[in-house]
């Protein structure tokens, strides 16, 4: 019998998201602090000037003490604009105004930019529910950074950023999914390919 994928990544996800449901305040602060550290060491040591990222939503990863570093140093940050056709467009934020987007997780407000604006960037830090030891990015199933992803002749680094449990032996793999270059976690950056 072949497996179904889909089937898999859908019970999978749901582990995922009860798992980051339960996590303590304490568990949260101390994440959040050591995502930050890590992060900061990631733009430090590539030299990074511009970047996408993403507004986290409540149980992903906090990325907005990083932001709000970022915003300080002049680095340009990318952010997505989720649109019906389920590519994403961009703006330039930090992370100060925003509203609601498609499906209830937070956008910046801005100038939009096309998506070919992502080609522009030194790297992209891009959400993932979990990924695997041979780089595949397993998503929420929406499929915005998979189509992204796969519509670039020519991208820059894409490392996903998850919890460090969330670093899998593998995950579910489709045809549509789009590998990462590497992840970023609370304690490390690993680099799969370059």
């Amino acid at each position: 019998m072949i497996p179904d994928r889909g089937v898999e990544k859908r019970a999978l996800r749901a582990e995922l998201r009860q798992r980051r449901r339960t996590r303590t305040t304490t568990e949260r602060d101390a994440d959040r602090a050591a995502l930050t550290g890590t992060l900061q060491r990631f733009v430090e040591e590539r030299q990074v000037e511009s970047i996408a990222l993403y507004l986290s939503a409540p149980d992903e990863p906090d990325v907005r003490p990083f932001l709000d570093w970022a915003h300080e140093r002049g680095i340009r940050v990318l952010l997505p604009i989720t649109r019906e056709d389920g590519l994403l467009d961009w703006a330039v934020g930090d992370g100060a105004s925003e509203r609601e987007g498609l499906f209830g997780m937070p956008e910046v407000v801005g100038e939009v930019l096309s998506p070919l604006a992502l080609g522009d960037v030194d790297a992209i830090l891009a959400p993932a529910a979990a990924v695997g030891r041979d780089g595949v990015r397993m998503g929420w199933g929406r499929g915005y950074y998979d189509k992204t992803l796969g519509s670039m002749a020519n991208r820059p680094p894409v490392y996903a950023v998850i919890f460090d449990a969330e670093y899998l032996e593998e995950v579910p793999r489709e045809p549509h999914d789009e590998p990462v270059d590497g992840i970023i976690t609370p304690s490390r950056i690993i680099t799969f390919r370059s």
